[in-house]
């Protein structure tokens, strides 16, 4: 007997949010992927106070989802409360996807525990430049957590070969559950039409100005006070210049006293969530600035890519972001904001060196194209729907 439609794999996806990097990815899959076949409902932990849109809600609920809240890892001993009793009270799951780095060893070894025959962690970021960062308490912790994973987990996914070491240790490829599935960008809102007056009347930004823009929550490794030291030097030699800001976080009124403190209140834009980030991308900005202090792979970077602007971003971010190879510009987070503002003026110059519509076919080509990963992910997930199916 072969597999039956009638019966779908559920699977559990744990992430943070709905909104921005995991969770834009994982609401793309789930407007593409097989319904039929693959059940998806998410555990969301994340703050609240950055929740997303009621739209992305509905839009989920739609799709035959289900979002389920639960208590932050930052409080553990909740959170083990919170998810035995989801996945009692709204499973039984063939799949737990995990994606919450190594806090995944713990959620995959309560899956073990509860009979979840399919135990994935997925590795979205690089923590390498960081580690050296963080307290002894919490490298006694990840080492933890890594023991656990490598214990109970049946399967990895990362978004990069940087990804993949971070989590699975500088010899994952001899290990045959580990294995890079890059994460895909839903490409179709990139073909559309996009008036960039009317986008620009919207934000309140000059037609004529030089837009910087950066899509990315308002967290530390995202680098934003040193994005906006860059947006001050930019402001000297081109007054013009505008900063829109795509995104929303914890450190929102850290940055915006910045601003003030800099003198650009006028010029630096709080866009917050968005779920027009492609209109946005194409009909607003010129330059895509992205100073991340570490990424798993950059999956905004990418979109850039394929709305056809000039990138310039730090080069700690992995080199399998570099799609569109005249698009992008590296450049060390040691040299000096004013560095930084040279290049960014030189790129605009550059500007029109490729069009958007060869950018898009080009992003289109790669294995970011959410056609693409969706395919992968069925794939990887076949075995468990093919030997469930077989038992029922």
């Amino acid at each position: 007997m072969g597999p039956d439609n009638r019966y779908p794999l559920c699977i559990l996806h744990i992430v943070g949010s709905m909104i921005g990097g995991v969770g834009a990815w994982v609401r793309d899959v789930l407007n593409y992927i097989d319904r039929g076949k693959y059940q998806f409902d998410f555990l969301v932990y994340g703050n609240s106070d950055y929740d997303y849109p009621e739209a992305i809600n509905q839009k989920v609920l739609s799709l035959g989802s289900n979002i389920i809240r639960g208590a932050s890892p930052d409080h553990p001993y909740a959170f083990v409360r919170d998810f035995k009793r989801i996945l009692r009270e709204n499973g039984p799951y063939d799949v737990v996807h995990s994606h919450p780095h190594h806090f995944s060893g713990l959620i995959l070894k309560i899956a073990r525990q509860a009979g979840v025959p399919q135990r994935i962690a997925h590795s979205h970021t690089d923590f390498a430049p960081y580690r050296m960062k963080i307290g002894w308490l919490r490298r006694l912790s990840r080492r933890m957590m890594s023991r656990w994973l490598k214990l109970y987990a049946t399967g990895g996914l990362a978004a990069s070969q940087a990804a993949a070491a971070d989590l699975f240790g500088p010899r994952w490829r001899l290990d045959w559950r580990w294995r890079v599935l890059y994460c895909g960008v839903d490409l179709a809102p990139f073909q559309l039409a996009v008036n960039p007056v009317e986008v620009r009347a919207e934000l309140g930004i000059p037609e004529d100005a030089l837009v910087i823009g950066h899509v990315g929550a308002l967290w530390e490794p995202k680098n934003h006070k040193f994005l906006v030291e860059v947006m001050a030097e930019v402001s000297r030699r081109e007054p013009r210049t505008y900063l829109l800001l795509v995104g929303d976080g914890p450190l929102r009124p850290i940055i915006t006293e910045q601003v003030a403190q800099s003198g650009l209140t006028e010029k630096v834009i709080f866009a917050g969530y968005r779920t027009d980030v492609p209109r946005l991308l194409r009909g607003a900005m010129d330059i895509f600035l992205f100073p991340s202090f570490f990424e798993g792979l950059g999956l905004a970077l990418v979109e850039a890519q394929a709305a056809g602007l000039m990138c310039v971003f730090s080069d700690i971010v992995p080199q399998e972001a570099d799609v569109v190879s005249t698009l992008v510009r590296r450049l060390s987070l040691a040299l000096p904001a004013s560095a930084w503002a040279e290049e960014i003026l030189a790129a605009r110059e550059a500007r029109g060196i490729i069009s958007q519509p060869q950018a898009l076919a080009i992003v289109e080509q790669s294995p970011f194209n959410i056609l693409t990963s969706v395919k992968e992910l069925e794939e990887y997930y076949e075995p468990e729907y093919s030997r469930r199916s077989m038992e029922l």
